[in-house]
């Protein structure tokens, strides 16, 4: 019927992908997403950033200028009539420009604290002026050299979304040196640390005391160590030791031998068998045979139960668990992890020493 025969090749044509729509075997790789910036906000971090950089540099002019070090350079190249003019008619209408400057950072912060009042930004309104504390203290004008911190942290997020704020040569070359910075510091932290460690492993008691501390808190990991170290180095060398004697044999046979010979020089029992008459002497010889037969099957039982992985492992363990139970107060012991502990700093201390910024490319040593 043509009613049945329309979904069945309504079926047949779904089922089969058309080759226009088909999808591609491998997807282009996805970008990563970054956040879209704000326009408005995009625009007034780069007006704040221009101004601060105006501000800082009529600052950093009027300040050079107006230095002890400037009138000597101004008399050695002979425009001490320049630097005195500028003083007496620039200075002043500067600073008159550097407070308005000031006044507008001061409204421009206290509107945006509005804002952030209004938008429940910080969970308290007076967290505003704790997380930007460098702005407040930048508004003195003895400490208007904080405002840079806030050129930074605008260039920053500008860099974040993706803006060339600087040359990516001096990006390099501050991360370098910053690096330095936190590298050389942290090392002479770390320096002093080791010092101070020393010094106070210098007294006996703290000496003593940081040892019982340290055995005590790891009795279990010095447990497991030397069970390990036996499992692995012990148990093979005497199963090895056990094969290469044939069994035993060699050490059953002397042990064998060694029984025989202690019953033919016991004077005693020589003397009573030999009261026997007639069979005296054969008595002692097969109780000399009989003997070196213990001594060897006396061997081979040993073996076999001491070399049983069950009973071998148990006395690993038990061997494992007295050396972890060992006393602190040995002095072998404490010249040993003494040694351990003084070794250990030294690497440490001269692996501190290393200044990796030294193995980098930026200043071409």
């Amino acid at each position: 019927m043509p009613a049945s025969s329309t979904p069945s090749s309504q079926l047949n044509t779904a089922s089969v992908p058309n080759q226009s729509t088909r999808l591609p075997d491998h997807p282009p790789p996805s970008r990563p997403n970054r956040p879209k910036p704000n326009r408005a906000k995009l625009a007034y971090d780069i007006m704040m950033i221009v101004v601060i950089s105006i501000d800082l540099l009529l600052i950093s002019i009027d300040a050079i200028l107006m230095s002890n070090f400037s009138s000597h350079v101004a008399e050695w190249l002979r425009i001490s009539e320049a630097l005195l003019w500028y003083q007496n008619n620039l200075h002043d209408p500067l600073r008159t420009a550097g407070g308005f400057f000031t006044i507008f950072l001061i409204a421009e912060l206290l509107l945006r604290w509005a804002i952030a009042i209004k938008d429940n930004v910080y969970y308290r309104w007076f967290f505003f002026p704790f997380v930007h504390w460098y702005e407040v203290l930048g508004c003195f004008p003895q400490l208007r050299a904080l405002r840079l911190f806030r050129a930074v942290i605008i260039g920053r997020r500008l860099y974040q979304l993706g803006y060339q704020v600087l040359p990516q040569p001096w990006i390099n070359r501050i991360k370098f040196y910053i690096d330095l910075l936190l590298e050389e510091l942290s090392d002479r932290v770390i320096l002093t640390t080791i010092q101070n460690f020393r010094q106070q492993l210098t007294n006996p008691e703290t000496h003593k005391s940081f040892i019982e501390s340290t055995i005590a808190r790891n009795r279990r990991e010095i447990e497991a160590a030397v069970l390990s170290v036996l499992r692995t180095e012990l148990v093979p060398k005497l199963q090895a030791l056990t094969a290469a004697s044939g069994g035993g044999s060699i050490l059953a046979r002397e042990m064998g031998g060694a029984i025989e010979e202690g019953l033919a020089n016991t004077p005693e029992l020589r003397r009573y068998l030999r009261m026997i008459p007639i069979a005296g002497s054969l008595i002692e010889s097969q109780l000399q045979h009989v003997g070196h037969n213990i001594g060897e099957n006396v061997v081979y039982a040993l073996n076999k139960r001491l070399l049983d992985p069950e009973r071998l492992d148990e006395l690993m363990v038990a061997i494992a668990s007295g050396i972890a139970q060992i006393d602190t107060d040995n002095s072998a012991l404490d010249a040993l992890v003494s040694s351990i502990i003084d070794d250990s700093l030294t690497e440490f201390e001269a692996q501190v020493k290393v200044q990796q910024w030294k193995h980098q490319d930026m200043l071409n040593l």
